[in-house]
């Protein structure tokens, strides 16, 4: 079988920022290992992370065996790569617990049977009985503190000042493509492209202690269009985790791209191929109100990270608060994705019997919900007699009209004034 050219597939994509000699021809003549090393800080990967993880899955795709490292061990140290301050150290309990979330994240990624299935492996399993002495003698006696001192990571950090300990993190994910190369012939690591430096002291280890020959690859630092930080929100980083951001959140991310990260993104995030992509191009340039680009974007990958559910909800949601819908598709949202839905507009909590004993919507929309809605009773009556004022998506026409709206859930009244302006109210 012909295996596709895994360095010509990231180059058309965009992807490809380095790669050292003999790294294509090592490729194109056996099917090879490879590996990439995650962070485990936190007990979720954010969407900085995808790159690297879609290199991974097209390193498989194109018929190679991807191992992804979870760095239990490196995690404890710190990477000084791309860093202005040392970071604060985590406990090995909560190491533990990162490592194991973010493999339940990987394994949505990539498979794991067949003949290239994927590895993961945690680089503490290897490090927790390496005695300090041992690893001074076997590994740091072959790396000289002048190759060390070249590095850009520590060049940049020496004004500010640099710990011992992040001083060797070099050596230390230096002795990880050593061990993968001795136990599970791991020929190339691969990663972002602030990583060159940690990388090619692996491979440089493993020629001066091995005799062997290893390979190197790294891509492209994303940024987005408009020069701002590709991964983050008004709220921060945008997270796989749905408890972080929510598969809503996370859609929407996706679907509200520019055009130009959108057709960017399309080649990095998604499998599509390069004809269906161009296709794709052609439909958004002859219609870009459509948004073409950015639909296709955010249902492949809002889909893989959470779920084809997850998907449908949040495309319902949007319908929701932007487009003509109804009551009964108000009603099919669950209650975590209509409280994701309206969060950040004003809200109101009543007590069932405050609700019961409303005379009128009138009086439910001004003093029944602290005049959140409605200053005063008059310029509630106003609105709802021009048909500005909905509930659960029914217009209202009488402000003297019963309150008897079906709740949502039992809980929730959603209220609408004119076309933009939404309000919450629980009824507990």
């Amino acid at each position: 079988m012909v295996r596709e050219n895994f360095v010509e597939q990231l180059r058309w994509r965009g992807m490809l920022h380095d790669v050292m000699p003999g790294t294509e021809e090592q490729l194109n003549k056996e099917v090879s290992s490879g590996y990439i090393g995650f962070d485990p800080t936190a007990d979720s990967l954010h969407i900085g992370h995808l790159v690297q993880v879609m290199t991974l899955v097209h390193f498989q795709r194109c018929g190679h065996r991807p191992i992804a490292l979870v760095g239990g061990a490196t995690g404890m140290v710190g990477d000084p790569s791309g860093k202005s301050a040392e970071r604060n150290l985590l406990s090995e309990e909560v190491l533990n617990y990162n490592v194991r979330c973010v493999r339940a994240q990987l394994e949505k990624f990539l498979d794991f049977t067949g003949m290239n299935g994927a590895t993961l492996v945690n680089n503490f399993d290897w490090f927790k009985e390496f005695r300090f002495l041992d690893f001074i003698r076997d590994v740091g006696k072959h790396i000289t503190i002048n190759y060390m001192m070249a590095k850009d990571s520590v060049q940049k950090r020496l004004d500010t000042g640099l710990s011992f300990t992040e001083f060797t993190y070099q050596l230390v994910q230096g002795y990880d493509f050593l061990w993968l190369y001795e136990h599970m012939n791991c020929k190339i690591q691969m990663g972002g492209s602030d990583q060159w430096g940690n990388i090619v002291t692996g491979t440089e280890l493993i020629r001066r202690k091995s005799d062997g020959n290893a390979f190197a690859l790294t891509t492209k630092l994303i940024t987005k269009s408009d020069g701002s930080k590709f991964g983050k929100s008004e709220g921060g980083n945008v997270w796989l985790d749905p408890n972080k951001t929510s598969p809503y959140k996370f859609y929407q991310y996706w679907l509200n791209v520019s055009d130009e990260d959108a057709e960017n993104f399309m080649k990095i995030f998604t499998l599509k191929s390069r004809d269906e992509i161009g296709a794709l191009v052609e439909q958004h340039r002859a219609a870009p109100h459509l948004r073409k680009l950015q639909q296709a974007l955010a249902e492949e990958i809002t889909v893989r990270v959470h779920s084809q559910d997850d998907y449908d909800q949040a495309v319902e949601a949007s319908k929701i608060l932007f487009g003509n819908s109804t009551r009964e598709e108000l009603q099919r949202l669950n209650s975590d994705m209509l409280l994701t839905l309206f969060e950040g507009v004003p809200q109101a909590s009543i007590s069932r019997a405050t609700y019961e004993s409303c005379p009128s919507v009138t009086d439910l929309l001004t003093s029944g919900t602290d005049n959140i809605i409605f200053p005063s009773k008059g310029e509630a009556r106003k609105m709802i007699q021009a048909g500005a004022v909905s509930i659960n998506k029914s217009k209202i026409a009488d402000p003297n009209a019963p309150v008897s709206f079906p709740l949502l859930h039992d809980h929730f009244l959603v209220v609408q004034r004119g076309k933009k302006n939404y309000y919450l109210i629980q009824v507990n």
